[in-house]
């Protein structure tokens, strides 16, 4: 007992200093696990011992990730990617298998050059979901496209643990231990064997769709948390188990009943009660495969396992391009689809050793072949920050691009900014019949917009030449709508200084940016998200049962009110910051007497209420 504690003691310690100074010079949480369990490993510090053992307990932090990745895919979203999980994810397993196994035939019998084709065709489900959701990339297309690859590897381990053991070679060393210690699936014939396992997967169906609603209701209703979590953590365990008994995966098995549980009730409580256990198990598992590097073997083959390596990663790239290229996928979204799953995968950790036992693989192929999807799955995080590097050079590269010639005069207006916002402003006003001369940054944005049927310019409209070519010396309004602060500062005084009569429009990040742009003299200027958060707060009154049109009023009051008050805030907020925020504070009162009087007035009568569709009687 106190040897566990003192392991778990370093364990916890070590990732709490590793991934905050990690994260801290920008290298992200899983390599700061990967660092961490290379300084206390056996081959460095050696604080830690039973590597194997620890590693094998803490894979079932991959198990509860895939199980809360299922419950983010409802069945009906899962069959709508079919094309690129079936398409690209196919794709990529068949392609790497046949490039390292026909490199492997050179070296190895055909039957174990194929194995190591199809183990290193796997890719490391949770180092690169860990690194997409801290980086923000789940939900891009790209993103879409490496989990649907991902998603179809954890399919494929079922038939590669099928697979494997028909392509034995070695005498099997038979340990007794088959996986289960329930009962032994293998002493069954052949038929009842997949029969027991299509049953094994039907009943987790039936459980999910079933029988967990009635079962987690009644322990929902004791109101006692920890019951609930106690039996959220059974539920993942449970099925872990029986996947294991029938030879199969426990994360397909988890995974698919988070999808079938998509739909329950109490999904998000599912979610909440086993996300910590997951973040921590998935941590410990990224140190333990830190402390697995054998450094003494791979200093004895440091050129072969450097070889396979780079062999690896670069079959998988071309291989992951290729299949980019295939389904026709962008340049950019290409880098990173390849970049993203070019290592191996903690599945193959498993897989190895299942060979190992089945008598498909000897020693002498696996230990080195496990070094090298170790350093692998270490230098994944490397990769992504090469990424980012070059995809910043390419911004880069955009940025120095030639600005289009726009040659335009007479036009009334002047859009400085087409992101989100300047999309739906020069939408307005093309509506009411003004054709503004938009100028936009952003490369990619313009290319996009063209297609959409906009009359989008590229360049740096903070230069003067762009603005004048933009037609500002004839101009009547300059709306301002660039993110960028900065930059919007910088425009005001430029157009400020050379177009002394350009009126000018401004769209503001928030109340100090106004503030800002205030001292240059700016006066009509619209907070970004004021108009749309008073929509929004007119909609929730009128669904907490407010009269339509007395909604309406209010957010008309509100909106006044704070167009009165502003000024004086702006003169306050230089002078005095108590002041600034006691006059804060009595605007916000005042605000609510003012609501609370108008509310309770009787002075809403029949017409007022006439610009509504609906009949008053």
């Amino acid at each position: 007992m106190e040897e566990f504690l003192l392991q778990l003691f370093i364990f916890l310690t070590a990732a709490a200093i590793a991934v905050p100074v990690a994260k801290r010079l920008g290298l992200g949480s899983v390599l700061g696990y990967l660092l961490a369990g290379i300084i206390i490993g056996p081959f460095s510090l050696s604080l830690i011992g039973h590597v194997d053992e620890i590693m094998h307990f803490t894979e079932f932090g991959v198990v509860m990730m895939l199980f809360l990745v299922g419950l983010e895919l409802k069945p009906s979203l899962l069959w709508q990617m079919k094309t690129p999980i079936l398409g690209m994810g196919g794709s990529q397993v068949i392609l790497t298998t046949l490039m390292v196994s026909t490199l492997a035939f050179f070296f190895l019998p055909w039957q174990q050059a194929f194995a190591v084709g199809l183990i290193i065709a796997l890719s490391s489900t949770a180092i690169v979901l860990q690194t997409l959701k801290e980086k923000g990339l789940m939900n891009t297309a790209p993103g879409k496209s490496i989990f649907s690859v991902l998603l179809f590897q954890d399919l494929a381990v079922i038939p590669m643990l099928a697979l494997l053991p028909l392509l034995a070679t070695v005498a099997i060393q038979d340990s007794g231990d088959h996986g289960s210690a329930l009962f032994d699936i293998h002493s069954l014939p052949g038929y009842l064997q997949l029969l027991v396992t299509v049953l094994a997967i039907f009943s987790i169906f039936l459980l999910g769709r079933y029988a967990s609603r009635p079962i987690f209701r009644a322990i929902a209703s004791t109101g006692v948390r920890e019951v609930f979590v106690a039996a959220a953590l059974a539920l993942v365990v449970g099925i872990s188990l029986l996947m294991t008994a029938v030879g199969l995966s426990p994360a397909l098995g988890t995974f698919l009943a988070g999808v079938v549980l998509a739909d329950s009730e109490y999904r998000h409580e599912l979610e909440s009660d086993i996300e910590p256990f997951k973040g921590l198990l998935l941590g410990v598992f990224f140190i333990s495969i830190g402390a697995s590097l054998d450094f003494s073997l791979i200093g004895e083959n440091i050129l072969l396992i450097a070889g396979i390596v780079v062999t690896l990663i670069a079959f998988k790239w071309l291989a992951l391009v290729m299949t980019g290229l295939i389904f026709k996928m962008a340049k950019r979204e290409r880098s990173l689809f390849a970049i993203a799953l070019a290592q191996g995968g903690e599945f193959a950790f498993v897989l190895f050793q299942f060979s190992k036992t089945q008598g498909v693989l000897p020693d002498t192929v696996i230990e080195p072949l496990i070094s090298a999807v170790a350093i692998s799955m270490f230098l994944a995080p490397l990769l992504f920050m090469a990424y980012e590097k070059s995809s910043a050079d390419e911004e880069e590269k955009d940025d120095s691009r030639e600005s289009d010639n726009i040659g335009h005069t007479g036009h009334k207006v002047i859009i400085a900014g087409f992101g989100r916002l300047g999309t739906d402003l020069g939408r307005f006003l093309i509506s009411t019949g003004i054709r503004p001369v938009i100028v936009d940054h952003d490369a990619s944005n313009i290319d996009v917009l063209r297609k959409f049927g906009f009359e989008v310019y590229y360049g740096d409209i903070t230069r003067l030449d762009l603005l004048e070519s933009a037609g500002a010396s004839e101009a009547e309004l300059l709306i301002i709508t660039i993110s960028d602060v900065e930059k919007s500062k910088a425009l005001v005084q430029l157009a400020k200084k050379h177009y002394p009569k350009l009126k000018i429009a401004v769209n503001a990040h928030d109340r100090s940016a106004s503030y800002d742009l205030m001292d240059l003299g700016v006066t009509q200027i619209r907070i970004e998200t004021f108009g749309s958060a008073i929509n929004l707060g007119q909609d929730s009154l009128e669904l907490l049962g407010y009269d339509p049109y007395e909604a309406y009023k209010m957010g008309r009051i509100f909106k006044k009110k704070d167009r009165d008050i502003f000024p004086k805030l702006y003169k306050m907020h230089r002078e005095d910051e108590a002041n600034y925020i006691s006059m804060y504070q009595r605007h916000t009162e005042d605000l609510e007497e003012t609501m609370s009087l108008d509310r309770n007035s009787n002075d809403i009568d029949i017409l007022d209420k006439a610009w509504r569709a609906k009949d008053p009687r």
